[in-house]
């Protein structure tokens, strides 16, 4: 499976658990396994390959809460031997070739979303044991030791949380293992044709470069789930009318009138209203017509003493509907007290 190809089977098979991610908090674990290459390593003439292994790593860490987290690491690869060449000489090969060890290590994710992604760099003390050997039909190679040595690596990977879980999350990683080199012991035995073997032992510097594909599952300790604010919206402000009701056929202000409106002009500086609306009306003791500009000179007169009492003229809006909305309905050309008037609405 190439590099490419898992990391989009990782991502695909996790992007339907994805939540809004929060950053690591606190202590948390975590563990994956996935697919190992080991590159070939080539010295004094004689090169070894070996096929697609496997990786494991476990790891204890400590997050931060801002991306930066701090972890320990114990991982462990394997790859069988495919390979034993010496120049075009190719040997019948077998055996395997183990790296473990522990790392400590450094890695930041980015706040990109529900998906976060992450990256890191460690060092370490790594193991490479070779348990490989190779035959022609005159000779016969082995390499059977292993030593420690110095290890570095890069991580790149992507965490998605399961909603679920609060605080567990899948991962998918790359990663790149590297360590300084190993010299490890080489035993070569060589059969004359007179049936003479002669064995001989010298050194094999192998090198120890792996990229690995990992899928695997975190869980953070410090991390539960997040409440979800409710914003419960203000209740509507409540409209204030005040009613000013006029004589038959008058469009002037009686006291009463001035009164109720000086009430509606001190209330509305009192509630903070945003909007005041003059709405002028008449009865049906005339012609539609001459009631609709009888309602229009009432709702004027209203907005005037309105503005002379303080209130800002922008904030007015007047209108007139003169026989169309009557408090008390009524037949046609009845004089109605209650339906000669101007309405003043708050808002």
């Amino acid at each position: 499976m190439s590099l490419k190809k898992a990391l989009l089977a990782a991502t695909m098979l996790a992007l339907p658990l994805a939540a809004q991610a929060q950053p690591v908090t606190g202590l948390y674990i975590g563990a994956g396994a996935g697919a190992n290459f080991l590159q070939s390593t080539k010295d004094a003439g004689i090169e070894v390959s070996s096929d697609i292994g496997l990786v494991g790593v476990a790891s204890i860490g400590f997050g931060f809460g801002n991306g930066l987290r701090l972890e320990v690491e114990g991982s462990f690869r394997t790859n069988d031997a495919e390979r034993i060449q010496a120049g075009n000489t190719r040997f019948s090969s077998g055996g395997t070739i183990r790296t473990y060890g522990a790392m400590a290590n450094v890695l930041y994710e980015l706040p990109l979303g529900a998906v976060r992604p992450y990256v890191g760099v460690g060092a370490g003390y790594v193991i490479h044991d070779y348990d490989v050997r190779g035959r022609t039909a005159t000779t016969s190679t082995s390499i059977s030791d292993d030593e420690g040595n110095f290890a570095f690596q890069g991580i790149a990977g992507l965490a998605i949380p399961i909603a679920a879980v609060p605080g567990l999350a899948i991962t998918a990683e790359y990663r790149f293992l590297g360590t300084l080199g190993h010299e490890l012991e080489r035993t070569t035995t060589t059969t004359s044709a007179a049936g003479v073997a002669t064995t001989t032992r010298s050194t094999f510097d192998a090198d120890n470069f792996n990229h690995s594909i990992l899928v695997g599952l975190r869980y953070n300790f410090g991390q539960v789930a997040r409440a979800t604010t409710v914003v419960t919206p203000p209740p509507p402000a409540t409209a204030r009318t005040y009613i000013v009701f006029f004589d038959w056929n008058r469009a002037d202000l009686t006291e009463r009138a001035r009164q109720i409106i000086g009430e509606a002009a001190s209330a509305s500086t009192s509630v903070a209203s945003t909007r005041i609306e003059v709405a002028g009306h008449a009865d049906r003791s005339g012609t539609p017509a001459y009631n609709q500009g009888l309602s229009q000179r009432r709702a004027n007169t209203v907005a005037a003493e309105l503005v002379r009492r303080g209130v800002n003229r922008e904030a007015i809006a007047i209108s007139a509907f003169g026989e169309t909305r009557p408090l008390v309905p009524t037949a046609d050309g009845v004089r109605e007290p209650q339906n000669r008037r101007v309405e003043i609405v708050l808002r």
